[in-house]
């Protein structure tokens, strides 16, 4: 999608805003001891009272409102019984769609206590996410996306799970570009275009460089003894700095 006018504009803050709410909400409420299922449950009884529709579950029929994956899942996990447990790693991924207008967020963190690497993980991918949106100006290679977040991994000691992509979202969860890597790809030659609406989502990990999809069809897993971490913004492209709409 490229925003053609206001009205564009306003309803992709909206839904920018409605998912980064429901995403920030839904981990301050995450406890040891409750299930997947039930922070999900959290998920979907916040996208109702905002009016908003689960992305996954529309566009895909996906099993949940919300992906949530734990410690070796690094994507597309299936809300359920999974108890979730002191010192995990857990992701959440939020998106929405409302009056037309789809926006997607993420993030990782630590249910308490941490550890010095978790604590790295969770910053230095963080900070690829930081990285990778100063290099998102109009004009620019779509390369320098994935060139961003390749420095900040090898800076830092991580892998980049290289099968999982940023993309455009707008008018659909998925839209062109439909794959941005999270690497240097120097066959790359698109570039990015004023007012164009992607999303970052670099995924760093410990031990894997691809994931998986196990038998439930969805859940994306590595190494048993991966973790992973993954931060997402929905934004527009513009000749400074790209808009985010998915701030709360």
């Amino acid at each position: 999608m490229t925003i053609e006018t206001d009205e564009d504009l306003q309803q992709l803050k909206h839904i920018g805003k409605i998912v980064a709410l429901v995403l920030k909400e839904m981990q301050r409420r995450t406890e040891p001891g409750m299930t997947t299922r039930e922070l999900d449950q959290i998920g979907e009884a916040l996208l109702d009272f905002y009016g908003a529709k689960s992305a996954p579950k529309i566009t895909y029929g996906f099993p949940g409102h919300t992906c949530i994956s734990v410690n070796e899942e690094a994507a597309h996990g299936i809300p359920g019984a999974r108890v979730i447990q002191p010192g995990d790693v857990v992701n959440i991924d939020v998106s929405a769609e409302k009056n037309g207008y789809y926006a997607d967020t993420g993030g990782s963190f630590v249910v308490p206590p941490s550890t010095y690497l978790k604590d790295k993980l969770i910053a230095s991918t963080k900070l690829a996410l930081a990285r990778a949106c100063q290099s998102a100006r109009a004009g620019s290679p779509i390369n320098a996306i994935g060139k961003s977040i390749q420095a900040v991994a090898k800076q830092r000691g991580f892998k980049i799970i290289r099968n999982l992509c940023s993309h455009g979202v707008g008018k659909a969860l998925h839209e062109e570009p439909k794959e941005i890597p999270g690497y240097y790809d120097a066959s790359d030659r698109r570039r990015l275009h004023d007012g164009l609406v992607i999303t970052i989502e670099p995924f760093l990990s410990t031990k894997s460089s691809f994931v998986d999809e196990t038998s439930d069809g969805w859940t994306l897993v590595g190494h048993k003894k991966n973790l992973s971490a993954q931060f997402e913004h929905t934004m527009v492209i513009r000749k400074g700095q790209p808009l985010l709409v998915t701030l709360a």
